[in-house]
């Protein structure tokens, strides 16, 4: 794990420390997930808490299979605007990473969207 009793952590670090545990985590909630829908045998029963597998259904609209002329027309449309945090290594030419950053998507963002 990634703790250094004399550096002060930066906010950059922990968002990039906390960010590779939260994957850590979705790579492993998915590997369980996938155990409880491929495995009948799954034990669904633990120590403080139940699985239970619901299905659920519900009517969608799909954009794709509107006529172009919908699709493309400006009143039908809405600008969405997206900010994103990244976190990156500051100096790419240092190749020591603490581990639980190193492996994790660069790419993964803070989402903040709004719009009408």
């Amino acid at each position: 794990m990634f703790h250094h009793c004399f550096e002060p952590r930066t906010p950059a670090d922990e968002l990039a420390q906390i960010r590779a545990q939260i994957a850590q985590l979705k790579r492993r909630e998915a590997e369980l997930r996938e155990a409880y829908l491929t495995q009948p045998d799954m034990p669904c029963l633990g120590r403080w808490t139940k699985v239970e597998i619901v299905t659920s259904r519900r009517q969608v609209l799909e954009p794709r299979l509107l006529p172009p002329e919908i699709r493309s027309d400006p009143a039908f449309q809405r600008e969405k605007v997206t900010r994103t945090l990244q976190t990156r290594p500051h100096d790419p030419t240092r190749n020591r990473l603490p581990e639980l950053v190193r492996d994790r998507p660069v790419n993964v963002g803070l989402r903040l969207v709004s719009g009408g």
